[in-house]
């Protein structure tokens, strides 16, 4: 059988005490000293600087007695007597470990010691074995500023955060309540006191209501110029000519419930001579609507466009050979592009013979005017004149200003009159086209002591003036029942006769008056 081992759990048989055999075992029973220790030798200079004094051989130099003690053990001086009072235990006290100074009053501690810190023992530096240590001013003997000697000063609590004074019931409910309503209480003061400031601030200045008087019973009198314009107003366009990037606009009558509109010339050479241009008429109420030229007439300056509308509002003709000067008139149109634009004045002059500069390469313009100071700028070109009844007597056309070309209006306006231009437009509407009388000779104004007259330069062979008789040289003083006095007034004489009219010329010639019998033929 063999030989229980011994457990851990269980004690073996008594073994005799092991005698200490010094080495190691080599495993075969054999003991081994222990190693040589090697000792390197000392270096002289550091023996001298390290080595222990001569005479000493230990480690620590032996104690000697004070002969002032005696041989015993001197003992420290005792502490200051106010550090005793302030970190020595009480006279008969027990207890080795005192509470922080200050946490609980002297003689106050609590018969058993409770088992959990305080709610501020997180805060308590005396708990808080981390806590750095910090350094205060010396001590002083005087009192700090807000206190009073002989009394203890003022307990203060830590500073709360507004999240911990709303939310961290540190502060009772009543005590917030209060705060509110005294904040309240300031904020209303101080807006009553702002109001009143601003109120005594600017003297000039006050809360008004300004009175309003109503007219229900205001009547508009007839035949006023806001009884025509309310009824003629509508019947006023305006006219955009659009080419490439440029382009110009005016005004335009409409004359006829077909959709055609009376205008000037030059109001819309501009697309008659550009295929791809554009032309739009606007009506008062902003509608607007493409358009297309029907004829064009450069020698009178005028015009008709067509537009497809139905039930257009259609302006009165009236009679130009009824007016005298010093009459009222309106004129209506698109000044500077202000549509529906209103101005009036009077008649400064009728029959007023007129020749311009035709448009481009057009001839030049030539009709006998009507002359007013109602206002007339450029875009009026093309708008109407109205007599004091609202009837068209004439077309806007021109102005006279010392700014030349882009002037503005002084008072001095020119407008075909509609005798002559319902004549052109009803050609232009019927043929596209108008033929003029002429009579083939060309003239220049002459002034003399005892005539004026318009005096022939040239005549055309073959025309009408060379088979009346009529020379170069010849001064012409009446055409018809009309005196000549420029050779504007001959233009527009002629030009208002009908083809193949024949019509008795007084001519000068060589101090000699005589009459001629002209039948005028078409241009």
């Amino acid at each position: 059988m063999n030989e229980q081992q011994p457990s851990p759990d269980r004690p073996g048989p008594e073994q005799p005490p092991a005698t200490p055999v010094s080495g190691v075992d080599d495993g075969q029973g054999r003991r081994i000293g222990p190693r040589p220790l090697d000792r390197p030798p000392v270096d002289p200079t550091q023996a001298a600087e390290f080595a222990r004094p001569d005479g000493v051989d230990s480690a620590f130099a032996p104690r000697t007695a004070s002969p002032a003690t005696n041989g015993a053990i001197a003992l420290a001086p005792p502490p200051p007597e106010a550090l005793s009072m302030a970190f020595g235990r009480p006279d008969g006290g027990d207890v080795l470990l005192q509470r922080a100074p200050g946490a609980v009053p002297y003689g106050s501690e609590p018969a058993v010691e409770p088992v959990f810190w305080p709610d501020s023992a997180d805060r308590d530096p005396w708990r808080d074995p981390g806590a750095g240590a910090i350094l205060g001013p010396p001590a002083s003997d005087s009192t700090p500023e807000g206190e009073q000697e002989g009394k203890p000063p003022a307990k203060t609590g830590p500073l709360l955060s507004v999240p911990e004074l709303l939310f961290g019931r540190r502060v009772k409910p009543v005590a917030l309540a209060s705060l509110a309503g005294v904040a309240l209480l300031i904020g209303v003061a101080g807006g009553v006191a702002g109001w009143a400031i601003a109120q005594a601030g600017n003297p000039l200045t006050s809360s008004v209501t300004l009175a309003q008087v109503d007219s229900p019973g205001k009547q508009v009198t007839p035949g006023s110029v806001a009884d025509i314009v309310k009824r003629t107003q509508a019947a006023v366009v305006q006219i955009e000519v659009q080419v490439g990037s440029g382009g110009g606009l005016g005004s335009g009558v409409m004359i006829d419930s077909a959709g055609y509109i009376l205008t000037n010339n030059h109001v819309v050479s501009a697309a008659a001579s550009d295929p791809s241009a554009t032309l739009r008429v606007v009506f008062a109420d902003g509608a607007k609507t493409d358009a297309k030229i029907v004829g064009r007439d450069p020698k009178t300056d005028l015009a008709v466009v067509k537009v497809s509308v139905t039930n257009p509002t259609v302006i009165q003709l009236g009679k130009s050979s009824s007016l005298a000067v010093g009459d009222e008139v309106i004129a209506i149109g698109s000044p500077l592009g202000l549509s529906s634009s209103v101005t009036s004045g009077i008649v400064s002059a009728v029959n007023r013979p007129l020749q311009a500069a035709g448009e481009g390469g057009d001839p030049p313009v030539t009709y006998d005017a009507i002359q007013t100071d109602a206002a007339i700028n450029h875009g009026n070109s093309g708008g109407a004149l109205l007599d004091s009844t609202g009837a068209l007597v004439g077309i806007n056309s021109a102005i006279l200003s010392p700014g030349g070309p882009d002037g503005g209006s002084i008072g001095i306006g020119f407008a075909i009159p509609i005798d002559f231009a319902r004549r052109i437009a009803e050609s232009l509407i019927r043929d596209g086209q108008v033929k003029h009388a002429d009579i083939g000779l060309n003239a220049r104004s002459v002034s003399a002591v005892s005539t004026d007259g318009a005096q022939v330069q040239n005549v055309k062979e073959g025309g009408a003036a060379a088979k009346a008789g009529i020379a170069e040289g010849d001064v012409i003083t009446k055409f018809g029942d009309r005196p000549i006095r420029t050779a504007d007034e001959l233009s527009v004489a002629v030009i208002e006769r009908n083809i193949g009219d024949t019509v008795p010329v007084q001519v000068v010639r060589q101090g000699r008056q005589m009459v001629l019998q002209v039948t005028t033929q078409s241009d």
